[in-house]
């Protein structure tokens, strides 16, 4: 048996108010809210030291723990994965990750991802994110492909996560949207929090929303869609999503912020086709690329057959 797992968060304006059970129930997206009611009358949540009931509401700033029992323990566990490695040395690893595979595991979803495999393909990861996610710097979602950069090291992951704060990392996606983009050029500069009329969604948040800046460029146009290049300053939860679904233009696939999918694609059309940053340890810069997936590929044929 392994020990006891105990995983914390601190509230944020834009979680003021919501139930800790249903709280808990959105960062763990993969665990039932059942699940997490039985373990709050078990008496495994705490909101700063105290245990509380399912329908506490939590404060800005209060301080939540779960400490998940050792038979429910996460702990990412080597599993054997063809990874496509697009960079390796000693110190980062560069993975292009295709669409539908988890970067970690989280409750209830313990198997099968990204860090399975990387576990398996690596003999040291970084430490600084725990057991459940060594070696994770970012992330992408599950239904988003494309490079993501791996720590071997904790010094190679306190370098990165530095260069994120400070974005000096560039990061260029492709994405294909519904409709006809107009302007060649434009930026989305919109704070981004939860979607208070649906807290399973994030949303354009004035009130209560962070800072958020998206660049785009029109690549190519046809009847219904465009195929738009982004490049982000910040790193919202679903930023890039949020911010076409706002500008009227969400994703093609998007079953979150999106019309409902008539195009051959499982997820949103989006793929995270460059990246570059600073080598942690020579200060070298490196920059890396990688070609649309075959679905988007599939797609954008389509396209110009109807042109």
């Amino acid at each position: 048996m392994t020990a006891i797992e105990r995983y914390d968060w601190t509230i944020e304006l834009e979680d003021d108010g919501q139930r800790v059970d249903k709280f808990l129930a959105e960062v763990n997206p993969t665990l039932s809210r059942s699940k997490i009611q039985k373990w709050v009358k078990e008496g495994l949540v705490f909101v700063n030291g105290r245990q509380v009931k399912g329908n506490y509401r939590l404060i800005e700033d209060d301080e939540v723990s779960l400490t998940v029992p050792p038979q429910l323990e996460l702990e990412a566990r080597p599993e054997r994965m063809e990874l496509e490695i697009v960079y390796e040395d000693d110190d980062v690893i560069v993975i292009n990750k295709p669409r539908g595979v988890v970067v970690h595991p989280a409750p209830g979803h313990d198997s099968a991802t990204l860090v399975n495999g990387l576990l398996d393909h690596c003999s040291q990861l970084s430490t600084i994110n725990g057991k459940m996610r060594p070696g994770i710097v970012h992330r992408i979602d599950k239904d988003t492909s494309g490079l993501l950069m791996v720590a071997k090291n904790d010094e190679a992951h306190l370098a990165l996560a530095q260069q994120l704060k400070q974005h000096t990392v560039d990061r260029k996606y492709l994405a294909i949207v519904h409709g006809v983009v107009v302007h060649e050029r434009g930026t989305i500069d919109a704070p981004i929090g939860r979607d208070p009329k649906n807290r399973q969604r994030m949303a354009v948040n004035f009130d209560h929303g962070k800072h958020a800046i998206s660049h785009f460029a029109t690549i190519e146009r046809f009847n219904q869609y465009t195929l738009v290049e982004l490049m982000l300053e910040t790193g919202r939860t679903h930023q890039i999503r949020v911010h076409m679904n706002y500008i009227g233009h969400p994703l093609v696939g998007d079953p979150k912020y999106g019309p409902s999918n008539k195009l051959s694609i499982d997820g949103q059309a989006l793929h995270a086709a460059g990246l570059g940053f600073t080598h942690p340890r020579t200060s070298e810069r490196l920059t890396f690329s990688a070609p649309l997936p075959n679905d988007m590929e599939k797609i954008l044929e389509q396209f110009r057959q109807l042109q």
